[in-house]
């Protein structure tokens, strides 16, 4: 995968979103973390498990495996270059955006079959999908994938589509915490990333600033639109998935209402934010 791409695109009409994505700011991004919440059920096991296989396949397919330290001092993995830092992005966000996608899809439909309305969940699942897009175009930005490359999206999306979809039919609830567990995968891999830059480990980085889209998108204010600060973004982002996610899989599939759409019974609302999640320290981080 080539990583000289220049962050020039055809003219093409300019055109508002119809999701403006919400300002953060600087303490915002810096304040996230990575967490984990507790597999209490077996919908919880299940869904912790797959998420766990199919990081393993991610990791063998993008090349993913962080050089680590053990407490005798002895080195594991290989150090991560700018190459396979956004092999590994462009990989983890062809597949992030396909959740949400396919959850609103089938709740829409469901929607339209009972005649009934969908209690709010429909635009913020359709709104993760969009987000996950521009992850993904943001980072495409800076590398022209090869054809081994495409060819292998191209296979896990199929898969990963046809599979979503047959679960989601079968228990939306294991599939949103399944999301939430992997949106936890997604937050530890860009704070990964984060630090590397920060040590000095991706030079090539350490001027670039973000793509023309991103900064338009995020709304990236001056002095803030370096690579450093688009893979803040990002992961604030993921985190913000991470916790929806989470909150909609504590809650009934048919009859609660989104908490993160409108306004609900307290209750509810209390409810749904208990995501359950453990913030990670020390070796916790190193997963």
């Amino acid at each position: 995968m080539s990583t000289e791409r220049q962050h020039t695109t055809s003219t093409h009409i300019g055109q508002k979103s119809s999701w403006t994505h919400p300002i953060y700011t600087k303490d915002q991004i810096l304040a996230v973390r990575t967490a984990h919440r507790q597999a209490h059920t077996w919908q919880d096991k299940v869904a912790l498990g797959t998420v766990r296989v199919l990081r393993w396949g991610m990791d063998f397919v993008s090349g993913y495996r962080p050089q680590t330290t053990n407490r005798n001092g002895l080195s594991r993995g290989y150090v991560m270059t700018e190459q396979k830092w956004i092999t590994r992005f462009i990989f983890l966000e062809s597949v992030a955006g396909v959740p949400g996608m396919v959850a609103g899809m089938l709740r829409h439909l469901k929607s339209i079959r009972r005649m009934r309305r969908d209690n709010g969940w429909i635009e913020t699942l359709l709104e993760e999908a969009y987000n996950e897009r521009m992850h993904l175009l943001t980072f495409l930005k800076l590398a022209e994938p090869g054809p081994s490359m495409r060819f292998m999206v191209l296979g896990a999306q199929w898969v990963f589509f046809s599979g979503f979809s047959i679960a989601y039919l079968i228990s939306p609830q294991i599939c949103h915490r399944f999301v939430g567990y992997l949106e936890e995968e997604a937050v530890i891999t860009y704070s990964k990333a984060i630090q590397d830059l920060e040590n000095g480990h991706l030079p090539a980085w350490g001027s670039l600033e973000a793509p023309a889209m991103a900064i338009k998108y995020w709304q990236m204010p001056e002095g803030q639109r370096c690579m450093r600060s688009l893979l803040l973004y990002v992961r604030a982002d993921e985190a913000k998935h991470r916790d929806v996610n989470h909150a909609l899989g504590n809650l009934d599939q048919n009859m609660d209402r989104n908490p993160f759409a409108a306004r609900v019974q307290a209750q509810v609302q209390s409810a749904a934010r208990s995501t359950g999640l453990r913030q990670l320290q020390g070796e916790d981080n190193q997963k």
